[in-house]
């Protein structure tokens, strides 16, 4: 298996880990509960390295990638980033990714797409596929730098500390490059917890050396669990299980990623525009057990004896203090407050339909 850069300092640190996508990650430390809590409370930090993380140049690089994804791209500023989806010709999510646009220099523009490790070398070839020989340059560098989540109210606090730029300035969904430890670092107002935080990215060197002085100011550092249910209580989607080659950005609530009438065509567009048109026939909801039991991935769902949808995510809710998940209903029974039942190992457990997200956080930033 792989090891991300920081790797021998998590070992050091006792975590217990687990296989990702070819890669051997922290799934917890201190335990998934105290990791969740430490990023809703205070600062927490997880070894994100195994992302793919993609340097992009072009000429008119903005306008190269609109067919590629349903968000408008072109009107990107310099330093602001879009999250959307690669999409393939039937609307289906190819991935979820982030892409940061850090401006122009010698006459071409230049990006940086960060994607899911388990898709990297998918979403490389198809990206590669879609372009003329030599129009995009695409450099990989997901296994030479170090990418570290700071996640928590005092995300902030902490990292500041170490930095001449104010990170007052940076908004959600911001990014820069700056001066840290010495070293020039990929500073980004990003995450997956539903907390305000950074993503950073560093040589592996830089990235092990900031890891420690993290370490040393007391942050708590956190597994692949706890970023499972932090995301999970956000609402926030993961690829493979709330969305994927099946599933149109539509269906799975990204709507707000669809700039149907900001740009023109890209691959998929069809597919969408007749789904706005005619409705969806499914859609992914959140679900609150109103019993004991956890609904877990795969499980079935039925209304009135009759099978209509099945769960792609579930866990106990740290935070909300509830079992919750998420998953795909036909639209006539996806509606708020619709009583269903979940079969757990044989027997029906009780649920509701609820509101999206399970919680939302007072501190965390708009998108901006």
């Amino acid at each position: 298996m792989l090891h991300t850069p920081l790797y021998d300092l998590t070992v050091a640190q006792k975590a217990r880990f687990t296989e990702f996508a070819g890669w051997e990650m922290p799934i917890q430390f201190s335990g998934l509960k105290a990791e969740h809590q430490a990023v809703r409370n205070t600062v927490g930090m997880f070894d994100i390295s195994h992302m793919g993380k993609f340097v992009l140049e072009g000429k008119n690089l903005r306008q190269q990638l609109q067919p590629l994804v349903p968000s408008d791209l072109e009107g990107l500023e310099v330093g602001k980033a879009q999250y959307t989806v690669l999409l393939n010709p039937q609307g289906g999510i190819i991935d979820d990714i982030i892409f940061y646009y850090q401006g122009k220099s010698h006459n071409e523009e230049k990006g940086i797409l960060i994607v899911n490790a388990a898709t990297k070398n998918k979403d490389k070839e198809w990206i590669l596929a879609q372009f003329p020989f030599d129009s995009l340059n695409l450099t990989d560098i997901s296994q030479e730098k170090a990418l570290i989540a700071l996640q928590g109210p005092q995300a902030t606090s902490t990292l500041q500390p170490l930095l001449e730029v104010d990170l007052s300035t940076l908004n959600a969904f911001e990014h820069l490059e700056t001066d840290l430890l010495g070293e020039t670092a990929f500073i980004a107002r990003t995450g997956y917890t539903g907390e305000d935080g950074f993503e950073i990215m560093m040589g592996a060197s830089a990235g092990q050396s900031l890891w420690q002085v993290f370490a040393k100011k007391s942050v708590i550092p956190c597994g692949l669990g706890a970023r499972d249910t932090l995301r999970l209580e956000a609402t926030m989607c993961l690829y493979g299980q709330d969305i994927d080659e099946m599933t149109t950005p539509l269906e799975a609530g990204l709507g707000w990623v669809v700039h149907l009438d900001k740009k023109g065509d890209f691959i998929g567009r069809n597919v969408l525009e007749q789904q706005k048109k005619e409705g969806i026939k499914r859609r992914l909801i959140a679900l609150e057990m109103t019993e004991k039991g956890i609904a877990r991935h795969g499980y079935p769902i039925f209304v009135r004896g009759n099978v209509v949808g099945k769960v792609t995510s579930g866990t106990q809710g740290p935070t909300v203090e509830k079992a919750i998940a998420l998953a795909y209903l036909d639209s006539s029974v996806a509606k708020v407050g619709q009583v269903l039942e979940i079969e757990i190992r044989g027997k029906f457990y009780p649920a509701k339909v609820v509101k999206k997200p399970f919680y939302r956080s007072p501190s965390r930033l708009s998108k901006g």
